[in-house]
């Protein structure tokens, strides 16, 4: 029986970046992954592998569409789907073999096959049970799906079948209108699907900003996505390599059909804690299925934690990393912190969307007062010499402060971008303090100063 001061449960962001950082503090640690690579959902098949899609489709719009604009005559390229898939499995290859390498770097063991907890101090695997000062469970979410609605992996599909389809479908029918139905809607469009997208609500992005809701669908649509909000799917039939998705408009509880090739259920994901034994534990869960644990990302149970996708909050990669180093601090007898008001979110379409904090709305909710400094990218020279100025920067400030509260992007980078806020929130900064800062010219992130000057005076090229 071997014994660790930390085994963490899940391979993914949350339980590497936790296994590394506990190393780092000198703690003797092994994380537990069933799966043959390290890395989990995110790594294999998710963040990275959807990136990669995201990106190579995108250089076939731009050869498409904006290479002759350039001067780059000559013919378009044609897809071969086979090897961007050889290229997405290549990235995915290169990513998760790093995490190996940094684990081996950092001597930590990778206790491979699924875990359970027998007993608070024990984690057994396979046949072998393994002694743990502390346990991090780090398991992550699974797909969830509809009542009414099977996943096949082969004509419904979730995230992880449309990252390994066959071919590119003649048409797919998208349900849901969130992240991750919206970048892999936006792949298989670039790459000639006729696609729809199926949502209940009736605005996308279901909590983002709803000026950015507005100018997000409108240039979704301009590319070639087809919406149908306010609508309730009933079911999905399929018969040979086809499928047929039901669904009734909330509006008059008319009912239609559309016939798909491929039927993407992209409604959301839910915590994975199958097979852990936490009923048997006594591990309080949330209603939701969540882990429930204190400020510090303890369990109801002493010596059991738990981070990432499996406890409340957004499942987001980031979210779980912050909470992966802060757990690992605490362990070691340190002050683990994570800045929770500070988590943006990206959607990595074209052009990206990206936000952090609060919206107008949950601002108007509240009852708190604020300003709204607004900046298109039309107005940003980088922007338009690249062919990449729809889209806006919008920042919220505390009326009274100055104290900057939100920030809300459309447009090129803005996945990256967003940090130039966040940094600012983080240390608590002004408005005008960000407007005051020297921007490098031309950048994209101009666009972001300006909006903080619209904040005050307004900006000065609006």
């Amino acid at each position: 029986m071997s014994s660790y001061d930390v085994i963490i449960i899940g391979s993914g962001p949350g339980g590497y970046v936790c296994a590394i950082r506990c190393a780092q503090l000198g703690l003797k640690t092994a994380c537990v992954e069933g799966r043959e690579t390290l890395g989990g959902t995110c790594l294999n098949v998710g963040c990275i592998p959807s990136k990669a899609l995201l990106h190579a489709s995108h250089q076939l719009h731009e050869a498409e569409h904006n290479f002759a604009k350039m001067g780059l005559k000559g013919k378009a390229p044609s897809v071969d789907w086979k090897q961007m898939l050889t290229y997405k499995k290549e990235t995915i290859g290169q990513n998760t073999s790093g995490i190996e390498f940094l684990f081996k770097k950092n001597k930590i063991d990778w206790i491979k096959g699924w875990a359970s907890i027998p007993e608070a101090g024990k984690v057994r695997v396979g046949d072998d049970v393994h002694e743990a000062k502390n346990i991090v469970i780090a398991s992550g979410s699974d797909v969830a799906t509809l009542p009414g609605v099977e996943i096949d992996e082969k004509v419904v599909v979730s995230s992880t079948g449309a990252l390994e389809l066959s071919k590119v479908p003649k048409k797919m029918v998208v349900i849901g209108a969130g992240v991750i139905g919206l970048e892999l809607g936006s792949v298989y469009k670039r790459l000639g699907s006729e696609v729809k997208v199926i949502e209940y609500l009736d605005t996308i992005t279901p909590g983002m900003d709803a000026e950015v809701q507005r100018q997000f669908q409108k240039i979704l649509t301009k590319q070639g996505l087809e919406f149908q909000l306010g609508a309730a799917v009933q079911g999905v039939e399929t018969k040979g390599n086809k499928a047929k998705v039901t669904y009734k408009l909330r509006k008059d509880d008319s009912e239609h059909v559309e016939d798909a090739d491929i039927v993407l259920v992209s409604t959301g994901r839910k915590p994975f804690t199958d097979g852990l034994g936490l009923e048997a534990l006594g591990v309080e869960m949330s209603d939701r299925g969540q882990i429930k644990t204190d400020g510090h990302w303890a369990t109801n149970i002493k010596g059991i934690y738990a981070i990432g996708d499996c406890i409340d909050g957004p499942m987001l990669a980031h979210k779980a990393e912050d909470e992966g180093m802060a757990a690992a601090e605490t362990i070691a007898g340190q002050k683990g912190h994570v800045n929770y008001g500070v988590i943006p979110g990206v959607i990595y379409t074209h052009p990206e969307v990206a936000n952090v904090g609060q919206t107008e709305a949950q601002l108007k909710d509240a009852g708190h007062k604020y300003k709204a400094g607004k900046f298109s990218f039309m107005g940003n020279g980088r922007a338009k010499a690249n062919h990449a100025a729809e889209g806006f920067v919008k920042i919220l400030a505390d009326a009274e402060t100055d104290r900057i509260i939100g920030a809300h992007i459309i447009g090129p980078m803005a996945g990256d971008l967003i940090h130039e806020v966040c940094v600012a929130m983080e240390f608590g900064a002004a408005a005008e303090d960000l407007a005051r800062t020297c921007h490098a010219h031309p950048t994209y992130s101009e666009a972001v100063r300006e909006a903080a000057l619209a904040c005050g005076d307004g900006p000065i090229h609006s």
